[in-house]
């Protein structure tokens, strides 16, 4: 239950109370009224501005309607007392009896609580990660990663038919230059000697091992022979050898696709045919030349007749070609395509995460997504920026084996692949994020993961502890999930479950807006008010979690505890990240 929203339903409801007593106006529009926690906790439970969103339609002052909106509200189950504050905000405080019910719905729903907050199985396909498979992946294709991952599981648990989509960028010049790197290691694997690596070649030593099984299958039947009778064969080795190293970065990273998409079979399908003869059909291209762009000189720019997409009538700042002067396709072409083809496959939302280094982008495909679909098909793009990698502050080296950048496997290796996925969602995608590998491993509430964890792992201790000096039969799982919550009155109690009770609200909201990031936050909130609540028991015998010779108050602090436990869990699992029930 998104608490929010139910009073949201009953305010509105309360509303058309009052238009049908002709006291209001009937058919007033209650999409803008907002009922959310006040910004000051000492002002109530929860506010909303529903009297001065109505005061213009109203034709009424707000503090008037908002006086009869509290004559109201205070029948409403859980309210305890109603504040009319400022131009006419409405504060309301609820029960104590609504917060222990509020507790009662976490502990019946364990981890699913939050579940189906915003969808009933809306399709959503995420695409993400979308590396070039020219080698291994860099930490940055590594936060697109966990970014795309958390972001479906965050959709998921919101109730939507996610699918997780990788685009197999395997049509451009980028993989020529792999099959002929690919050769060269082919041909040392033979024997040769092949020297340092030519400029503009891949120069990591990870195709090392794709030259020795390429040449381990076929022998020297290429050796010696002209690149065209080569080049397509060895590619598409080399493609293959390079998909399988990623998918096994991901696969260590925790991080799973449902679908690998071909741009080359897209091609090769005549997929991107399709999408132009569509654009041909609706008068969406024409034969044109291209402004120069900005800053260049005129004996820079060479004017070309293309076929460009009318790109400025949805949105963008230029028309975009789609086919060059020579015949061939465009990048954008075969993207269009691509979008194209998922619409059609049921998609008509979309998510893409790229880097930020594709910023520019995207008005272009945005708009193409507009004119490809009548306007019935969205794409959010979402870019993540860089990650900065330092120990005690000092920039980490470079890989060996990459060549030019650390690999998203040595990160993995040296912390675990639940700290990399946690600290990757401690900042927004679109902010920059250092990750410090003293810090992300340090034991400390400076360590985000480490706090969260700490906080998951000392409810199961609690619960051991509880077990030893109370016995395991006083405190089993049906003994606890039955206490009586009402013995949970003070203040330090109330404000952790008024804390968990916000989880499907985070839900929601997180999953609406596609920032996977808040849930950090909101973990780190959690994970504060129950240390918080710890350390009072150290300093107040009456607080403690366990009170030897008052077993129903254990019992229901045990069962608090036990819903912090649910609610962390839930979140971490978004995450992808593994709950622990004891530090070491």
């Amino acid at each position: 239950m998104n608490l929010f929203t139910h009073f949201h339903g009953r305010i509105s409801g309360l509303i058309d109370e009052l238009a049908q007593a002709g006291a209001l106006p009937q058919g007033l529009d209650v999409a803008s009224i907002t009922v959310e926690p006040p910004r000051d906790p000492s002002h109530g439970d929860i506010t909303t501005n529903a009297a001065m969103v109505l005061s213009k339609p109203a034709q009424k002052n707000p503090r008037e309607i908002a006086a009869l909106l509290a004559g109201k509200v205070t029948s409403l189950e859980g309210v305890d007392a109603v504040e009319i504050a400022g131009p006419g905000f409405l504060n309301m405080r609820l029960s104590g009896d609504f917060w222990h019910a509020r507790l009662r719905d976490v502990l019946d729903a364990g981890e699913a609580y939050g579940d189906g907050v915003v969808s009933d199985g809306h399709k959503v396909n995420v695409e993400y990660v979308s590396a070039n498979p020219t080698g291994p992946m860099h930490v940055g294709h590594g936060r697109g990663a966990v970014f795309g991952d958390a972001l479906a599981a965050l959709l998921e648990k919101a109730g939507y038919d996610v699918t997780r989509e990788y685009y197999v960028n395997d049509a451009g010049a980028q993989v020529d230059v792999l099959a002929r790197s690919a050769y060269l290691r082919y041909l040392e694997a033979l024997g040769d000697t092949i020297g340092d690596i030519p400029e503009g070649l891949y120069p990591g030593d990870y195709l090392v091992g794709t030259g020795q099984a390429l040449a381990a299958r076929d022998g020297d039947k290429w050796k010696g022979k002209d690149e065209a009778e080569w080049l397509e064969p060895i590619r598409t080795f080399a493609i293959a050898a390079m998909l399988d190293m990623i998918r096994e970065d991901l696969a260590a990273l925790g991080v799973k696709h449902d679908t690998f998409t071909s741009e080359r079979a897209l091609v090769e399908a005549g997929k991107v045919g399709e999408a132009l003869d569509y654009l041909k059909d609706n008068e969406l291209v024409y034969h044109g030349v291209l402004e120069p762009p900005k800053g260049k000189l005129p004996d820079d720019w060479e004017a070309r007749e293309q076929l460009l997409f009318k790109a400025t009538q949805f949105g963008d700042d230029v028309d975009r070609p789609v086919q060059k002067s020579d015949g061939s396709w465009t990048y954008f072409a075969t993207d269009m395509a691509y979008h194209l083809d998922k619409y059609r496959r049921g998609f008509s939302d979309m998510i893409d995460v790229w880097g930020a280094d594709h910023g520019g982008y995207v008005k272009r495909m945005q708009a193409a997504i507009k004119a490809l679909t009548h306007g019935e098909g969205t794409l959010d793009v979402k870019l993540c920026q860089m990650v900065s990698l330092s120990e005690n502050g000092e920039p980490v080296k470079m890989s060996k084996r990459a060549g030019t950048f650390v690999t998203l496997r040595d990160v993995i290796d040296k912390v675990g692949k639940d700290v990399v996925r946690f600290i990757m969602l401690t900042r927004k995608n679109d902010a920059g994020l250092e990750f410090d590998f003293a810090r992300v491993t340090e034991q400390s509430k400076d360590n985000p993961v480490f706090y969260v964890q700490y906080a998951h792992a000392r409810v199961h201790s609690v619960m051991r502890m509880a077990a030893d000096e109370l016995g395991a039969s006083a405190v089993t799982q049906d003994a606890v999930h039955g206490a009586n919550l009402a013995r949970l009155t003070d203040t330090s109690e109330l404000h952790l479950i008024k804390q968990l009770a916000q989880w499907p609200r985070l839900v929601q909201s997180a999953a609406q807006a596609h920032e996977p990031h808040r849930v950090a936050f909101y973990l780190n909130d959690v994970a504060a008010e129950f240390h918080g609540l710890w350390n009072k028991g150290k300093d107040d015998k009456s607080l403690r979690f366990i009170i030897a010779d008052d077993v129903e108050l254990t019992l229901a602090r045990l069962a608090l505890i036990r819903a912090t436990a649910n609610v962390i869990a839930s979140g971490l699992r978004v995450f992808g990240v593994t709950p622990v029930e004891e530090m070491r």
